[in-house]
């Protein structure tokens, strides 16, 4: 079997796979976004209130076994506390803000045009 005729259909397929990839990118418009597209208030509200509420459960757990573990009273259960709360507000505002809905939290390309207007962010 020669190479020559195996190159041909995998340079077909790379051309299909890169335009199926380009169509895949959802565009990020409204903030919160899913993969299908955007999300719908309630869905918007339960991931805010459980990115919040899950911040807090986490900050408050380590606290208490940190307090029980080294017998220091609520010391570490209110420090642990606001670094909880802190967490849970700043992945509210990464939700709100489509921040972290990458892997990474990496922003778009630059060669992908996300406003939708052809100029792939040039002005």
């Amino acid at each position: 079997m020669s190479e020559g005729k195996h190159l041909k259909p995998l340079d077909d397929l790379n051309v299909r796979l890169s335009k199926a990839q380009a169509e895949q990118i959802p565009p990020i418009r409204d903030g919160i976004t899913s993969q299908g597209g955007s999300m719908s208030g309630f869905g918007v509200a339960m991931r805010i209130g459980v990115e919040l509420i899950a911040a807090l459960i986490v900050g408050v757990g380590i606290g208490l076994l940190l307090d029980r573990f080294l017998e220091t009273a609520p010391l570490f259960l209110v420090v642990f506390f606001f670094l909880g709360a802190g967490a849970g507000i700043m992945n509210v505002y990464r939700a709100a803000s489509g921040l972290g809905l990458a892997a990474g939290y990496a922003r778009l390309p630059e060669n992908v045009d996300d406003d939708g207007d052809g100029t792939n962010g040039r002005t």
